[in-house]
């Protein structure tokens, strides 16, 4: 009797987990229409806010990426100020190889100048690698905004959060048919439709 209401509540416990799990994957997933402050393309220094976008419309017209690039080549790169107070004071941005400013090359460079429509525009040829966008203000304080960029690499931290939900939810359908199938109700099934 104890032994079934053991089994019952794994039972039930297992279909919780696995459908908590199945709801977790498309959630994680999603990157679309998230809110300013939690878009990962987004930098924040005090109340100055930049949003870095970069496009490859040679290959996919549409697609907007910003730390993940999956195929190397032409780039455009563009920032877009979200303060108002940014636009008023010169800015400028540098995207070198590699993930230090002093020890890698330069790859594409904006003098800082002003820009009162608040976008930043460059364009850049991107090799497989890593790369460092590197936004710079002038004002008082300087400010300095970074993002990192992995260029036709595979991100394995991504793939296995993704991987995580459903390989949780085959384990526990596996214990679940397992639990099913040392049930006395299925071996009494089994054994009576044995010749």
């Amino acid at each position: 009797m104890l032994r079934q209401q053991a089994s019952r509540q794994i039972t039930r416990a297992s279909v919780v987990l696995v459908l908590i799990a199945a709801l977790h994957a498309g959630t994680a997933a999603a990157h679309g229409k998230v809110s300013l402050e939690e878009d990962s393309c987004v930098r924040r220094i005090g109340e100055s806010m930049v949003h870095f976008s970069a496009y490859q419309p040679q290959f996919e017209p549409t697609a907007q990426y910003c730390t993940e690039i999956p195929k190397g080549g032409d780039t455009y790169l563009v920032v877009d100020l979200v303060d108002e107070a940014l636009r008023g004071m010169p800015i400028g941005m540098r995207v070198v190889r590699g993930t230090s400013e002093t020890e890698d090359e330069t790859v594409s460079y904006l003098r800082p100048s002003y820009h009162p429509d608040g976008v930043i525009r460059g364009e850049t040829n991107l090799d497989q690698g890593l790369y460092t966008v590197i936004i710079t203000a002038e004002g008082l304080p300087p400010l300095r905004y970074q993002y990192p960029l992995r260029v036709q690499m595979i991100n394995y931290g991504n793939i296995f959060r993704a991987a995580v939900g459903p390989l949780i939810g085959l384990l526990l359908l596996a214990l679940l048919g397992y639990k099913l199938m040392k049930s006395k109700r299925v071996q009494r099934w089994r054994a009576s439709r044995r010749p």
